[in-house]
């Protein structure tokens, strides 16, 4: 028997995918990594998943899990050998449980990251991880990549917001850590071994996550400044006078929103252009005219402190959301510019302006024309330092010419300003060769023996992370 021959009387002969346009699942978002799968196959059920992993055990065949296929460093597509099996995980989209006493749910790895939002939400709960791939991107991709997102200021990254693992291991055993106690001090934390592996250990499969009370009101601002030195200070203010009720902090460059109107004309952009914006939200329990005068009297403060040059405050929900929107269309706004050179970066908040500064020198220097998109969470001292080509030069040529030097100059810089090259997209195949060098050998060698431990056979996403 095939080992085709076998997945299909797993899964039945409609979820196993061979031959034909697989270009959907082959391709990843950025449509910069291009693989060819042996086969795709689409289990509906743990039970099915672990046979799964079995079969492909008993064959040879290495196994690249895939979510939403949403990832930016091509982790979630095959390799172009044509021999690993695509692990489909789109069917396992159920809702098992929400426990609103215990503020807990579990959901299979396959629910979209906004449905799991929204049956939170019809619970009177929030699920708190939020981030503009939400429609498409799965729980068990987000997981699988520890995803940050807006809110990791309050609420922290996806391993914050996860008290429990369902897993298939690499010789197909099912682990059922769905816990949803908040104190399980018995030995090693295997839930942090999986968070974060990108689905070099084994495959998660379901997952318990943390709630919370959703907040009784949220008031949302747009704000402009001169320069990030003024936008940390703003943050400090912002922190001092609202607390633990300031759940967004965001900053934009001048570029990223010049590129958001240039692609999408539609979306009002209620402020003069300016060398940087912030987009900061409070998500507050308090009455709402109480929590309206706090964010007031915070902006005024701002000005009079010489902070902010210029803010509008949203005055209804559908103003919050277009100014999210703003903000979340960056990414698809540089998508439509072509291609570009990302960096997914984190640098201490103290440090940030520095690091901005000098690299944006040393590239305007190295590559004249060059222009830079920077944009992301200052509240959790993440950026997303993107590198598009000159106006009018072609984008697929230059990050070909150029993509290792401006490597090479940005992640020196983050180094030399005590930050990491990946704050929530993770290392995959992309940055596989520049973590060896930022690493510490010793790091290195716990990895690796976790990953030798855990799939001695190197079949599990094999290629990616170590």
């Amino acid at each position: 028997m095939t080992l085709e021959a076998k997945l299909r009387g797993i899964v039945g002969s409609a979820q196993v995918l061979q031959g034909g346009d697989l270009s959907a699942y082959e391709i990843d978002w950025r449509k910069r990594w291009r693989g060819r799968a042996r086969l795709v196959v689409r289990p509906g059920s743990t039970e099915e998943t672990a046979a799964v992993v079995r079969a492909c055990a008993e064959f040879g065949a290495s196994i690249v899990p895939q979510g939403g296929n949403t990832g930016l460093v091509g982790a979630s597509v095959p390799d172009d050998s044509g021999t690993q099996v695509l692990l489909h995980l789109g069917r396992l989209n159920r809702v098992r449980e929400i426990d609103a006493a215990n503020l807990t749910m579990t959901v299979e790895a396959g629910c979209l990251l906004q449905a799991v939002q929204e049956a939170a939400a019809a619970q009177g709960l929030l699920f708190a991880l939020s981030l503009a791939a939400e429609g498409s991107c799965t729980i068990g991709g987000n997981l699988a990549t520890n995803a940050g997102g807006t809110q990791v200021l309050r609420y922290g990254n996806a391993r914050e917001l996860c008290l429990g693992l369902e897993v298939v291991t690499a010789d197909g055993e099912v682990w059922n850590g769905l816990s949803g106690l908040r104190k399980d001090n018995t030995g090693y934390d295997l839930r942090d071994l999986f968070v974060g592996s990108e689905g070099t250990l084994g495959v998660i499969t379901a997952a318990t996550l943390k709630l919370h009370p959703q907040p009784a009101t949220r008031s949302t601002a747009l704000a402009t400044l001169n320069w990030l030195d003024e936008a940390v200070a703003f943050l400090s203010l912002a922190r001092e006078r609202l607390g633990a009720a300031l759940t967004g902090f965001e900053v934009m460059n001048r570029f990223s929103l010049e590129l958001v109107g240039r692609h999408f004309p539609q979306l009002a952009q209620p402020l003069p252009g300016a060398p940087w914006t912030v987009l900061l939200e409070q998500s507050s329990s308090e009455g709402a005219a109480e929590a309206a005068q706090r964010f007031e009297d915070l902006l005024a403060l701002a000005f009079e402190r010489g902070l902010i040059a210029d803010a509008a405050v949203a005055a209804s929900i559908e103003q919050s959301r277009t100014m999210w929107h703003l903000r979340e269309s960056i990414p698809l706004a540089q998508s439509q510019e072509g291609l570009n050179i990302k960096h997914d970066i984190s640098v201490p908040i103290s440090r940030i302006p520095a690091f901005v500064r000098a690299t944006d020198e040393a590239l305007e220097r190295a590559l004249p024309g060059v222009r830079l998109v920077d944009f992301g969470h200052l509240g959790d001292g993440n950026l997303h330092y993107n590198v598009q080509a000159p106006e009018g030069e072609p984008a697929d040529l230059f990050l070909i010419e150029h993509e290792d030097a401006v490597n090479r100059i940005v992640y020196d810089a983050v180094t030399a300003h005590g930050g990491s090259i990946s704050a929530e997209h993770g290392i995959g195949a992309l940055k596989r060769d520049e973590l060896v060098l930022c690493k510490s050998p010793v790091a290195l060698k716990l990895m690796r023996a976790v990953k030798s431990a855990l799939d001695p056979q190197g079949r599990m996403n094999p290629g990616r992370v170590v």
